[in-house]
Order: structure tokens, then sequence, then C-alpha cells
């Protein structure tokens, strides 16, 4: 009787040491959420980083947009923002009223692919001018087919599909081809979700839409690129690994970042481990995702940004096309 107490009493120690551990493990969690452009990097970075740590740290990762994600990171609900542009001006003002200090970390460069139905026998190049014609608020309501861009495409439906408003890709796109983020006319068919506009353009002879390289890469099978023309060379690119980072791809080619609390780093040593894995397998893992990495020296500038918990952002709170990382960074550590 009292030997089956003693193994009760054991088994009883024995459930309570796993509960904490379990316990502890779980308070253990980095708090991720942004981008869906820079969400496959991260994703692949926070499944090796558990692998290593062997449960002992749990990573979420949300998908609400650059601009959904800055919303709950300036807040302090979040410790890392995934965003593919730089942080904007009003989204620094809500993390200084919050207290909120962040280190920018540049963690991969992505080209916006601008794709068709494979049906689409017509439209071989794209100029800027181009996108604009489609793009621009102006356009909303009275640029409805093809032919209205160019006379000699054919007089069909031009049905347009793109990131939402809360996108850093739509962002970006607006800022490359416009000239302003956020400028563009509103009917057409918007989704935080890149799937949902794979099968919107895939479906549709007559449709266009833009999204990040890699979600193209996935489904080359689907969808149909256009090469873009360079505007300074006047040479059309087709967007790729190499024309990214050779900067032919030209202006769609943009860096893409990760923002971290820095008291969060300071104060919670698995969000400070995750980030120095990320910077450290950054090159393999943006390559496995078919991402475009950056140069091995601004790597090694972005772990001397974040070993020094230099915070604030290089852009000034401006969306800046066509600018190097490595640039910016080297000015930085100037300073």
């Amino acid at each position: 009787m009292i030997g089956k107490t003693v193994w009760s009493l054991m088994a009883l120690m024995v459930a309570l040491m796993v509960n904490t551990f379990v316990a502890k493990a779980a308070d253990k969690t980095v708090k991720i959420d942004g981008s869906s452009t820079v969400y496959p990097i991260t994703e692949a970075v926070a499944e090796e980083f558990q692998k290593a740590k062997r449960g002992a740290v749990r990573v979420t990762v949300g998908i609400s947009g650059t601009g959904g994600g800055f919303k709950k990171f300036c807040r302090g609900e979040t410790d890392i923002s995934d965003a593919s542009r730089p942080i904007l001006k009003k989204e620094i003002d809500v993390c200084k009223e919050h207290g909120i200090e962040y280190i920018e970390l540049p963690v991969a460069y992505d080209g916006l692919a601008v794709l068709v139905n494979p049906k689409n026998t017509w439209v071989k190049t794209l100029t800027v001018a181009d996108l604009k014609k489609m793009w621009e608020p102006a356009a909303q309501g009275s640029v409805t087919k093809w032919n209205q861009v160019r006379p000699e495409w054919p007089n069909a439906p031009l049905n347009l599909f793109g990131p939402g408003a809360d996108s850093g890709t739509f962002d970006y796109f607006t800022e490359a081809v416009m000239g302003k983020s956020k400028q563009s006319r509103g009917d057409f068919t918007a989704s935080e979700d890149d799937n949902v506009l794979v099968q919107g353009i895939s479906g549709d002879k007559n449709a266009l839409g833009y999204f990040g390289l890699a979600y193209y890469e996935e489904n080359k099978g689907k969808l149909k690129v256009v090469p873009i023309v360079n505007p300074a060379t006047n040479k059309a690119i087709i967007p790729s690994l190499n024309t990214v980072k050779d900067g032919s791809y030209s202006p769609l080619s943009r860096p893409l970042f990760i923002y971290v609390n820095k008291k969060a780093a300071a104060e919670k040593p698995e969000v400070k481990e995750f980030v120095e894995y990320y910077l450290k397998n950054a090159d393999m893992l943006t390559q496995q995702v078919k991402y475009v990495p950056l140069p091995a020296s601004a790597y090694k500038l972005a772990q001397a940004r974040f070993a020094k918990m230099k915070t604030g952002s290089m852009f000034g709170g401006e969306e800046k096309v066509g600018m190097k990382i490595e640039e910016l960074l080297k000015m930085e550590e100037k300073k």
C-alpha cells in the first residue's frame, strides 16, 4: 500500500514538472505579424528556430498586411513586425505615442511581378506609363477596357487584381508607378491573400494583377509574367532572382524588412535569440523560399545594427524607390 502511495506521489511530481516545463515553454513566445510578402521568409526562419530550440520557444507568425502589422506593433501587441516597405511617418508617430522604440532590419529583396492570364496573347511588355494609365485614381470607372490603354489591344474588359490598401505591396507599387503611395483606383479586386489574386488572374482571360515575385515563382504554370520596361535603359526586363538582385528590374524591386521592438529584444532573451538566428540564416532560408538574399555585407551591417540596438528608420518615414539597402546601412554606420 505504501509502495503504491510512493509511486503515485512520484507520478504526480513528474506530471507537475512536465506541466511546469510546458507552461514555461508556452511563456517563451515570440509574437510576429505583418506583411504577407515577408511571411514565407519569417515562417521558414520560425520553423528552423523552433526546431533548434527543441520546443522551448514558440514563434507565432500572423498575416495582417504591412499596415495592419504596424498597427499591432505600435500598440505593443507584437515583438516583431514583418514589412514589405519602410515604416511611414504616421506609423512612426503612433509608435512614439505608445513609447515603442524599434530596430529596422532589412532581410531580403523582392520584385513585384505583373501578371496576366496565359491566354492573353496581346500583352508582350508594359511600361510604367501603361501601368499608370491602368491604375491611377483617374482611371476609376473610365479606363475599363484593354484598348483604352493601347489602341492595338482588344476591345475587351480590363479586369484588375491587386493587394489591399493595408498591404506594403500596394504601397510600394503605387509609389513606384504613380509617384505617391496609396494613389490608386479603387474599383479592382483587392485581397491581402496572394493566393486569391493567383486564382482570380488564372481564371480570367482579361485579368491583370500584381504581387510579390515569390508567389509568381510558386504559380508559374497558372500565370504569365509581363516584362516591364526599365525607364533608365528602355529595355524590357523580366523579373527574376538575378534581375532583382542586379537592380535591372526597376522600378518594381524593393527591400523587405523586420522591425523589432527594442524593449522586447532587451528583456526577452527568446526575441533577441530569434532575431540573431534570423539574420544569421536569412541568406540560406531566403533562397529556399525563392526570394532574393541581400549581399553578405548587408547582413553583417544589419547584425551590427541589431547588436548596437540602433533604433529608428533609415528612410525618414517615407517610401523610397530604387534605393540600395547596403548603401543605406553603410551611411547609417558612419553616423
